[in-house]
């Protein structure tokens, strides 16, 4: 099985965009969106993928995650299949020492919200924190794509109750 371990962050500035290798838009959908359960549809710039993702362990740094690209053409058709509501953001690659930031930015009903994240190889691999890493949010189910897809950001940004 392949396990996705990572860390997510709250980003409080924009100097990521200047640090940025790269960046791509992505649009994502959901077939399945139940806690615990996601299959996911993403279109990466000119490239599509299908996900499925497990349920997170307790500290909500690692799940079970499968990957395979797929055409354009079929990545558009599935989308068709996909949950009401739709991921559209910027993701920016910024290397700090030796790992890898993806820094999301959110558009639409998610407008407004920037998250970045980073993968380890364990649980407790220590990483380098750039200057724009704010409040760590992993394991909060509220950052989730799949939350965000059905009770996006601007419905509860200023409503701590939600999530």
């Amino acid at each position: 099985m392949a396990q996705e371990i990572e860390r997510k962050f709250l980003v409080k500035d924009d100097s990521y965009r200047k640090m940025a290798d790269s960046s791509s838009r992505i649009r994502q959908g959901y077939i399945c969106s139940i806690r615990g359960r996601t299959v996911r549809v993403r279109i990466r710039d000119a490239k599509g993928y299908l996900t499925i993702k497990g349920p997170s362990n307790a500290s909500g740094t690692s799940r079970y995650e499968w990957e395979h690209e797929l055409p354009l053409d079929e990545a558009e058709e599935l989308m068709r299949l996909c949950e009401p509501g739709m991921i559209d953001k910027t993701r920016y690659l910024v290397k700090v020492g030796n790992h890898t930031f993806e820094v999301d930015e959110f558009y639409g009903d998610n407008e407004g919200l920037v998250v970045a994240e980073v993968e380890l190889k364990s649980e407790d691999e220590a990483f380098e924190r750039p200057d724009f890493l704010g409040e760590e949010v992993t394991g909060q189910v509220k950052y989730y794509n799949s939350f965000l897809m059905k009770v996006p950001y601007n419905r509860w940004k200023n409503d701590p109750e939600i999530g």
